[in-house]
């Protein structure tokens, strides 16, 4: 199984570019990603994973995206080779994006807060919920 789920910051704004066969458009950001352990008195690190989305995935990325901002990502790692000018061969591997989520709070265009999730695109306000519990629930909690 080929699956891959990060969550980190975007070191840039994604690049948005469209491939010359059937003109579809590819976003290419790069996330930085802490690790989760680190020995006491060490400075956090990082890894930086280039990551590249697609048609719908890759337009909302670069709609909605942009430098510093926290997001959930998931896919599948890919391994590509290439010739370079020189006839040099050339290796990089990147995580294709299939689903990408709001990791962090960020102001609409009133100034409103929402946290979001990407599954159809839609944000989830504040306050808005999928189920409710009614004070006769027996909760397991």
């Amino acid at each position: 199984m080929n699956k891959v789920e990060l969550i980190g910051r975007l070191t840039k704004d994604p690049e948005v570019r469209y491939t010359q066969s059937n003109n579809t458009l590819v976003a290419s950001f790069t996330l930085a990603v802490n690790r989760r352990f680190t020995r006491e008195g060490d400075t956090q690190t990082a890894d930086f994973i280039n990551c590249v989305a697609w048609a719908k995935t890759g337009e909302f990325v670069s709609k909605y995206f942009k430098k510093g901002q926290q997001m959930g990502a998931c896919g599948r790692i890919q391994t590509r080779s290439w010739d370079d000018q020189n006839g040099q061969k050339r290796y990089t591997t990147e995580v294709i994006v299939e689903e990408v989520y709001f990791a962090d709070s960020r102001r609409d265009s009133d100034g409103e807060s929402f946290n979001s999730t990407f599954g159809d695109g839609a944000p989830v306000e504040d306050g808005a919920s999928d189920f409710e519990v009614s004070s006769g629930d027996d909760l397991p909690f």
